[in-house]
């Protein structure tokens, strides 16, 4: 008996040791997976018994439940879930009893960000409206074409947003009748849903060119958005810092959604503020902070004090954080799990980084891919398209390889697409990808995943140029020219030359406060760090990075301007082999480029 009880001790001690070198993420991956199909079968429950708790509903549990919390705080103000619950009720009887507006119609919202936001929101959706959201800094033919094509019938406008082309129209002001209306709640039966396929947001996603598309947002993927915070292990002891415009969907679905799914506080923002970050985080006690795109790096190149560790903030959770921000944000501000999250307004695939590996979006693995079927497809940099096999379907990467990420559409991954335009809800899918009927998602981005399940963004697919026959990953790129001392802030896109084939790569660089531009230094950085085809051939000097509301870098503007100085009023620098430096971009120098005496 006692060989029996050694030889299994020693078994299972092999099988730990085993498991610990070949599967040192099992045990992560099985609690946060189960924690995932845990709540995957609450929504199919939704399904199956036609009864929906919405976000919306879960609202109103949380002000019942803790009537009293603290579920807003904005501008040093507390408003608790009664408060908001009461003031969304009062606005509720406004648009049912007053203006009229009935269960169906869809009602445009034009507001800051403000504790109002969520009141009009709520009631709203209370009445049984569904909710455009609409970006507070479009103009004219942009907010006309966002106001008609989700069938929107009523524009509801802060008070701070009353834009001149509105000053003609008829204008209802809902605060004058405010204090007469009940702060009872509307008939439960106005908000009640069936469906998880029911619209109840439209949230516009920008392009680069083109108008902006009204995303169709479904009580499924509102639901989904708002367990984001609890599945990274969020509670309703935490404080949630949303510094990102309600109109977009992380600050909405996953900043209030999440907020409210926990039982949770949050500190609402009108706009992000570098400077006033951690005192903010300090004074109000934040334990959770959402971030994307570049307002890491905002905080990062703030000047450095005593108290940057002095916080309680243990999670941050977004996207679009880069592997040298990551790496100096821990460095300096401490050990804060960053919970990278993949995932579009209208997509239907969520990645999470949940493992905290940095410079990953993601992970996925045997389990993840059983219920939710994507694939990394091959990708023709030069035609534009993805690689076809010789029957004309696409052709899956290996693992290590990059390609375009397809998501299949199914009925646990439906695409509910644009609002107003078939065609360009069409144009996201792909039809007949690895067999005759099947349908994917073509989510726009070059990804790869490595041996151990890390998924990995690459570039957009339009983002990436090819340059002598090679293609070029412009956050690879922009990564390397990052660690230059000199360099604040680098945006990395391809311009098309004259007589050239592809596109050539260049660079936009903001230099540090106090920095001026070494060129000789930045040659030798991108002569020994970069492949030959890599290395960008322009460099442009800005002040400031021009960005979207969501703290993306833009491009488009900078491909359209070249590298032509007759057009650009920036400082332009060209990369001299001869004298191993870049120098800088005269127009005489600009047409020894064109004639080819200049060679690149």
């Amino acid at each position: 008996n006692l060989l029996v009880l050694l030889t299994l001790c020693a078994g299972l001690l092999f099988a730990l040791a085993l498991q610990k070198l070949r599967f040192p993420y099992f045990w992560r991956d099985l609690f946060f997976l189960f924690r995932v199909v845990r709540y995957g079968v609450k929504l199919e429950l939704f399904r199956f018994t036609s009864s929906v708790c919405t976000v919306l509903d879960r609202f109103v549990q949380q002000a019942q439940r803790i009537p009293d919390k603290p579920f807003v705080v904005y501008d040093g103000r507390v408003h608790t879930y009664q408060d908001v619950d009461r003031r969304s009720n009062r606005l509720a009887n406004v648009f049912h009893h007053t203006a009229k507006l009935k269960k169906g119609d869809c009602v445009a919202v034009l507001m800051s960000n403000e504790p109002d936001f969520l009141c009009v929101w709520f009631g709203l959706a209370k009445a049984g409206c569904s909710v455009a959201f609409l970006n507070t800094n479009i103009k004219s033919k942009s907010l006309l074409h966002c106001f008609t094509c989700c069938g929107a019938t009523t524009l509801i406008v802060g008070s701070g947003n009353l834009l001149s082309q509105w000053r003609n129209s008829q204008v209802h002001t809902l605060l004058d009748k405010l204090d007469a209306a009940s702060d009872q709640p509307v008939p439960a039966e106005l908000r009640a849903c069936t469906s998880l396929k029911t619209p109840t947001l439209y949230i516009f996603t920008s392009g680069t060119t083109g108008l902006p598309k009204a995303a169709v947002i479904s009580q499924l993927q509102s639901l989904k958005a708002a367990a984001g915070f609890w599945a990274f292990g969020g509670t309703e002891e935490d404080v949630v810092y949303i510094p990102l415009p309600l109109y977009h969907s992380a600050a909405s679905l996953v900043g209030i959604g999440g907020t409210i799914q926990l039982g949770a506080t949050c500190v609402l923002k009108k706009k992000f503020s570098a400077s006033k970050f951690w005192s903010d985080c300090r004074e109000q006690g934040v334990t959770i902070f959402q971030y994307i795109g570049e307002l890491c790096r905002y905080l990062c190149n703030q000047p450095k004090n005593d108290l940057d560790r002095d916080h309680k903030v243990r999670m941050g959770v977004g996207n679009g954080l880069r592997p040298d921000v990551w790496r100096e944000f821990h460095n300096r501000f401490g050990k804060v799990r960053m919970c990278e999250v993949y995932g579009s307004t209208e997509g239907n695939l969520c990645f999470m980084n949940h493992i905290g590996k940095i410079g990953t979006v993601g992970r996925s693995n045997a389990l993840y891919k059983l219920l939710f079927k994507y694939d990394l497809v091959k990708y023709d940099m030069m035609k534009d398209l993805p690689a076809k096999d010789q029957r004309g379907f696409c052709q899956r990467v290996d693992k290590g390889e990059t390609g375009l990420l397809l998501s299949k559409v199914s009925s646990i991954s439906p695409f509910f697409g644009y609002a107003g335009s078939k065609s360009l809800t069409e144009k996201k899918l792909m039809r007949d990808v690895f067999a005759k009927g099947d349908v994917y998602f073509n989510t726009g981005d070059l990804m790869v995943e490595d041996q151990h399940g890390f998924i990995c963004f690459r570039d957009r697919v339009g983002d990436t140029y090819r340059w002598k026959g090679e293609n070029v990953a412009t956050t690879e790129v922009a990564e390397s020219l990052g660690l230059v001392d000199f360099i604040q802030e680098v945006n990395v896109y391809g311009v098309e030359v004259p007589g050239q084939e592809g596109r050539a790569g260049m660079a936009a660089v903001i230099t540090r406060p106090g920095a001026t531009f070494d060129g000789k230094k930045l040659f030798e950085h991108a002569m020994r760090d970069l492949p030959a085809y890599a290395r960008p051939l322009f460099i442009r000097l800005q002040e400031e990075m021009e960005m979207t509301s969501t703290f993306k870098q833009q491009k488009f503007q900078l491909v359209q301007s070249g590298f032509n100085p007759s057009r650009v009023l920036d400082p332009l620098y060209v990369l001299d082999s001869q004298q191993q430096n870049y120098v800088p971009l005269t127009d005489s120098v600009y047409q020894n480029i064109l004639s080819g005496e200049h060679r690149l």
